[in-house]
């Protein structure tokens, strides 16, 4: 069962998505997109009576490829909320754990509760049942039972133990019977919850493409509108893309978007300067 509110942005994301700034980072789907514009504007002629085609034999078709755009950001949208929704829920329970440390990292010492955040590595913890494990550690002491499902997804409880290949534990796993005693093996923002966390937060940004793929589509229509002229839909295509890399320049080098434009129009041009001398 997924959350309404993550369908609810999903849902908004969805049309969000449409546009083509966003579309160019995924090829197929823009061309798609492209295609419903274009099949949009001959339905509409069809409707006023321009041209030979019928509004009935466009309109199933438009609909159909419509769908297949919205429904494609509706799922990018859903596994993005779910992926935010998972990394909220880590770093909340990294946040709410507490660790029982021993004082002088000693043994032997008394024990003082802390916010696992403040833990570094090397020092030495206390865990019991019931309580969830604060860090990234290795057992030096102790026999115990822990679920890690909320880490790996197995259900069935793990037996970690002082010495051997089942020594090492998991921030955010459970104990379910007796204790161990743990040093600390990485400090704040080392551990696996915070690698799982950037993982989840850098997978949109991974997802959303390659800058240098889109600026090597620019040059390489650019280069094929000097030898022949392009067809509508390319044109459209290379314009939009055009766009896209110009936004993005502007954003990395802190440009207005009208400088952005012009060093990109520069760079094509010296390219077309390169290229007829070449030739």
């Amino acid at each position: 069962m997924m959350d309404r509110k993550i369908l609810e942005h999903a849902a908004v994301d969805a049309v969000r998505k449409l546009d083509p700034r966003w579309m160019v980072r995924n090829p197929v789907m823009f061309v798609v997109e492209v295609g419903c514009v274009l099949s949009t504007a001959l339905w509409v002629q069809a409707l006023v009576g321009v041209g030979d085609l019928v509004p009935g034999s466009i309109g199933p078709v438009l609909i159909w490829m419509w769908f297949t755009v919205l429904f494609a950001n509706f799922s990018e949208a859903i596994a993005e909320g779910r992926g935010k929704a998972q990394a909220e829920a880590l770093r909340r329970s990294r946040k709410d754990t507490m660790a029982k440390r021993f004082k002088d990292r000693q043994i032997n010492t008394s024990i003082e509760l802390i916010a696992s955040q403040t833990l570094r590595k090397g020092e030495l913890i206390l865990v019991e049942v019931g309580d969830v494990i604060p860090a990234d550690g290795e057992v030096i002491e102790g026999i115990a039972s822990v679920d890690e499902s909320a880490i790996t997804g197995e259900s069935a409880p793990v037996i970690r133990e002082a010495g051997g290949d089942r020594s090492a534990v998991t921030g955010g796993t459970l104990v379910l019977s007796d204790w161990l005693i743990i040093r600390i093996s990485a400090n704040p923002g080392e551990g696996f919850l915070d690698h799982m966390i950037s993982l989840i937060e850098g997978a949109r940004r991974q997802k959303d493409g390659s800058f240098k793929a889109r600026c090597e589509l620019v040059r390489d229509l650019t280069a094929l509108s000097w030898k022949r002229s392009l067809n509508e839909i390319t044109s459209i295509m290379l314009q939009a893309t055009r766009s896209a890399v110009c936004a993005e320049w502007a954003t990395v080098l802190d440009l207005s978007i009208d400088k952005a434009r012009l060093e990109v129009e520069a760079l094509l041009l010296e390219g077309r300067k390169t290229y007829e001398q070449k030739g």
